[in-house]
C-alpha cells in the first residue's frame, strides 16, 4: 500500500505541473498542449530539466533562468499538493486493488482507482480557476462526465455488478435537480457553472453510497458557510460579497468520499436506525 501510495504521489507530481497549464490558459481559451511551456515575463521557453516539479523551482531559487523574474510559489504547491492528494486517494481506494484475487476485480478497483485520481486532478484545476476566475469551464467540468461515467460503467461491467453505477446515475440526476432549483429560486447564490459541477460530483459520491452522497452535499454548504461568517467577521466581506462556490463543493465532495459512509452510518446508529 505504501509503494502504490508513493507511486501515485510521484504521478501526482507530473500531473501537478500539467495542471498549472491547465490552470492558466483554459480560462483564457488558450490551448494546452501548444506552444510549449514558457516564461510569462520573458517568453523564453523552459527547458525539461527547469520542469522537474518542485525541484527545479528550489534549484532555480524561484526565479526564470533566462530573465530572473520571480516564479510564484504556487506553481511548486499546486505540484506538491497534486502530489499528496494523488497519494491519499490511492491510500483510500487502493486496498480492493491488493486484496482482489481475480483478475477482473483487480481491474474493476484500478478503473475506480483511475477514476478518483482523475477527480482529484480536476478538483485541483477547478478550484484554483474558480477563485481566480469565479468561472467553471465548460471545457473541464462537461469531458468530466465522460470520463467517470465511463471508467465507473467499466468498473461495473468488470466486476459485473451494476447497482454502483445506477446509484452513481441517480446520484448525478439529483444533485443537478437539486443544485438546479437553487439557481432558479436565487441566482445570486448559484450558477449555472454550480449546477454543472454538482452532476459530475454526484457522480462520484453515489457510486460509493448514499450516505457520501448526502454527507459530501451538506458539506459543502457547511464550510462555504463557515468560511463565508469568517469573511464578515474578518470585515474581508459582506453579505452581498459573491464567494466562488465550486471550491467548497469539491471539498465538501471529498469529505463524503472520505468520510461519508462512517459519518452517515454513525449517525443511522445513534437515532437508533439499523444498518445493515
Amino acid at each position: 500500500m505504501i509503494l502504490l501510495a508513493l507511486a501515485a504521489g510521484v504521478l501526482g507530481l507530473l500531473i501537478g505541473s500539467f495542471l498549472n497549464v491547465v490552470i492558466y490558459r483554459v480560462p483564457n481559451g488558450r490551448s494546452i498542449v501548444s506552444p510549449p511551456s514558457a516564461c510569462p515575463h520573458c517568453g523564453h521557453e523552459i527547458a525539461w530539466y527547469d520542469n522537474v516539479p518542485v525541484v527545479s523551482w528550489l534549484i532555480l531559487r524561484a526565479k526564470c533562468r533566462n530573465c530572473g523574474a520571480p516564479i510564484s510559489a504556487r506553481y511548486p504547491l499546486v505540484e506538491l499538493g497534486t502530489g499528496v492528494a494523488f497519494g491519499l486517494v490511492a491510500w483510500h481506494f487502493g486496498g480492493p486493488i491488493l486484496d482482489s484475487v481475480t483478475t477482473p476485480a483487480i481491474i474493476s478497483a484500478t478503473l475506480v482507482l483511475v477514476a478518483y485520481l482523475y477527480f482529484a486532478a480536476v478538483s485541483v484545476a477547478l478550484s484554483l480557476i474558480d477563485l481566480d476566475t469565479h468561472r467553471l469551464p465548460d471545457a473541464i467540468v462537461l469531458p468530466s462526465y465522460i470520463v467517470a461515467i465511463v471508467l465507473l460503467a467499466l468498473a461495473s461491467l468488470a466486476a459485473g455488478e451494476f447497482w454502483p453505477l445506477l446509484r452513481a446515475g441517480a446520484g448525478m440526476a439529483a444533485l443537478v435537480v437539486a443544485y438546479f432549483l437553487m439557481a432558479f429560486i436565487y441566482p445570486p447564490a448559484m450558477g449555472m457553472g454550480d449546477v454543472k459541477l454538482a452532476g459530475v460530483l454526484g457522480l462520484y459520491l453515489a457510486w460509493i453510497g448514499w450516505g457520501a452522497l448526502l454527507v459530501g452535499a451538506l458539506a459543502a454548504f457547511i464550510l462555504g458557510g463557515v468560511f463565508g461568517v469568517i469573511l464578515i467577521i474578518a470585515k474581508r466581506a459582506n453579505r452581498k460579497s459573491g464567494i466562488p462556490f465550486g471550491p467548497w463543493m469539491l471539498l465538501g465532495a471529498w469529505v463524503g468520499v472520505a468520510f461519508g459512509t462512517v459519518a452517515f452510518n454513525g449517525y443511522l446508529t445513534f437515532v437508533g436506525f439499523p444498518v445493515a
